[in-house]
């Protein structure tokens, strides 16, 4: 149940930020710990609903 919250939650905060996020943002944005945003982001880059960028040290996540 917490789980499938965090990921509408991450999903919904990348809806409103097309220009993509890092996942320092989520984690601000959402009140979700930046590990577990990360975590999950992972799960949800490999099942294809986010695509990753890296822009210098940083990685831009976005909605596909």
């Amino acid at each position: 149940m917490v789980e499938n919250n965090f990921r509408k939650r991450i999903i919904k905060n990348l809806e409103k930020h097309p220009e993509g996020l890092t996942i320092l943002s989520i984690a601000e944005n959402t009140g979700i710990n930046r590990i577990t945003v990360s975590k999950y982001v992972f799960g949800l880059v490999s099942e294809g609903l986010i695509s990753q960028r890296r822009i210098g040290p940083a990685k831009l996540c976005y909605l596909r």
